[in-house]
């Protein structure tokens, strides 16, 4: 059968579709994001990312590398997939209406959409939300729209979806503590398994092991473990490394439970750890702690950076740290857990607000040399940041 007829046959098998939140919870999101779309005048949004696509329909694949798009209008929502995802986004997706196109010529999309868009924007001069930076948005696809609506005006929308995404709901909260506590089983399984001789992939199958038996869906990002003088190397990983004694191991997870990832960052030493180490265990602790303290409802990402930053000041010299306290997570896909682009960084003057959720990542590192990094997931409330993680901040030193 061809993929009409199969979508035909999902359709009367399941009329409606399995979500993980009620349909009200989707109806507020998207009436959110409407009421920012009618602030900046736009008649429609273009979304390819998986998150946005997930958090406002429910959408949900591990196929995130073919072009998906969702078209947000102010009464109606249609769903773009190639052949091969017409069964996600009919059984796991709440729209209006779901398209499909040939999998295998991605480029017979571009006239189709381009007709659909004009129709649900209601307007053959239809002014586009759309994200320039969205490394899930095909220049193809985006350059032979421009052609084919030559009479639309295409808008870069900024961080409108990332300001709602932000602010996470009950439910969200509630996936996001489950996920906390697979990470904590995740890491607590892969400090098991630190030891003198021990190859960095043997730890990072502890973590996942526990965590996918926990119950993680498929991870957004896959276990990080990094050991001696390469923990001093931001964005490296296992690949087939032995711990020595004297070496430091960092490990990252971050479990999924439908599709909110809550991260969580630890660091052990194989033997007693040396004096340079320990401080830097202790500034990495006092800027954690500073950064939850100063990020308050009501106040800006820039100054709980800044906080951040008054903190590292006795090592900032000896010390890589790449700037940024703290990055959004929620509902998200390969390759990382990170959900938008709004950091608490010195440069981001936007004011905090309650239930926002992020990951501080503080990894302070002697290039070459050491990574010692703790970290924990937060929400922002009126008083600081409270903990939906609660790590293990000691450094675990194995001297047995």
């Amino acid at each position: 059968m061809d993929y009409h007829t199969y979508r035909e046959k999902l359709q009367h098998q399941f009329p409606e579709p399995v979500l993980a939140f009620e349909p009200s919870e989707y109806e507020a999101r998207l009436a959110s994001v409407r009421q920012q779309m009618a602030k900046a005048g736009l008649d429609l949004l273009l979304l390819t990312d998986a998150g946005e696509l997930c958090y406002l329909t429910g959408y949900t694949t591990f196929e995130v590398s073919v072009q998906c798009v969702l078209l947000v209008a102010t009464d109606r929502t249609v769903l773009f997939v190639p052949a091969i995802e017409m069964g996600p986004a009919v059984y796991l997706s709440r729209v209006d209406d779901v398209i499909g196109y040939p999998w295998q010529a991605p480029e017979t999309v571009a006239s189709e959409l381009a007709a659909q868009i004009q129709r649900t924007a209601g307007t053959s001069t239809p002014r586009i939300g759309f994200n320039p930076w969205a490394g899930s948005l095909r220049p193809g696809l985006l350059s032979a729209l421009r052609i084919t609506l030559n009479s639309a005006t295409f808008i870069d929308f900024g961080t409108l979806i990332d300001r709602v995404r932000l602010v996470k709901s009950p439910a969200e909260l509630i996936y996001l503590a489950e996920s906390a506590a697979i990470t904590s089983a995740g890491l607590d399984a892969a400090a098991t398994v630190i030891r003198a001789g021990v190859v960095d992939h043997e730890i990072a199958r502890a973590g996942a092991s526990a965590m996918l038996g926990a119950g993680s869906e498929f991870m957004s990002m896959q276990p990080i473990v990094t050991t001696g003088a390469r923990s001093g190397i931001i964005h490296t990983n296992h690949s087939g490394h032995k711990v020595a004694r004297g070496d430091v191991v960092f490990t990252e997870l971050g479990a999924v439970r439908r599709r909110y990832t809550a991260p969580m960052m630890r660091t052990a030493v194989v033997g007693e750890a040396s004096a340079e180490i320990r401080e830097f265990h202790r500034i990495c602790l006092d800027v954690l702690n500073a950064v939850m303290s100063a990020a308050r409802a009501g106040s800006t990402f820039a100054s709980a950076a800044r906080a951040g930053e008054a903190a590292l000041a006795p090592i900032v010299d000896r010390a890589f740290f790449s700037g940024v306290f703290g990055y959004p997570v929620g509902a998200t896909f390969p390759p990382s857990w990170v959900a938008g682009s709004m950091f608490i960084a010195t440069d981001n003057e936007a004011v905090l607000e309650e239930n926002m959720v992020f990951h501080l990542p503080i990894c302070l590192r002697k290039p070459g040399e050491f990574g010692v990094g703790f970290s924990e997931t937060v929400r922002i409330t009126p008083t600081g940041a409270e903990r939906i993680t609660t790590n293990t901040l000691s450094l675990d030193e194995k001297t047995a």
